[in-house]
């Protein structure tokens, strides 16, 4: 099986940075693409940024400019590198990996669509 474990959350004031990780742990192969989504109170759960194991990159409009993905491959670990943060960033921002390619409990090739970390807060807030 395969967990994802973010880290890197937590209070930042209006202008601030913060650096999110997720790790990818378990019996993996290959995992197709690592993203970052979000979901403040109330609201549903956007994509913020993806990017995938040729180092494709796509961002949410919102946060073109001020966020940056990126992937250690060898480690199975995202990175989201925020910076200029607005109180609207605030949320739980969930790391998600898709298309992952696994060896099961009898060492077979495995394929799943979707993991989900547990999810870290981000509060922008003076």
């Amino acid at each position: 099986q395969v967990q994802l474990v973010e880290s890197g959350g937590g209070l930042v004031q209006p202008g601030g940075s913060l650096r999110l990780s997720c790790a990818a742990s378990g019996t993996i192969f290959s995992i197709y693409a690592m993203g970052w989504y979000r979901q403040a109170p109330g609201k549903q759960r956007e994509l913020v940024a993806a990017i995938t194991d040729g180092g494709s990159t796509n961002y949410a409009d919102s946060v073109k400019g001020r966020f940056t993905i990126s992937r250690d491959n060898a480690k199975n670990t995202v990175y989201l590198q925020m910076i200029s943060l607005k109180p609207e960033d605030t949320a739980v921002y969930y790391c998600n990996a898709d298309g992952v390619k696994y060896y099961s409990s009898d060492l077979r090739l495995d394929y799943a669509m979707d993991y989900w970390g547990q999810g870290t807060q981000v509060t922008v807030s003076s």
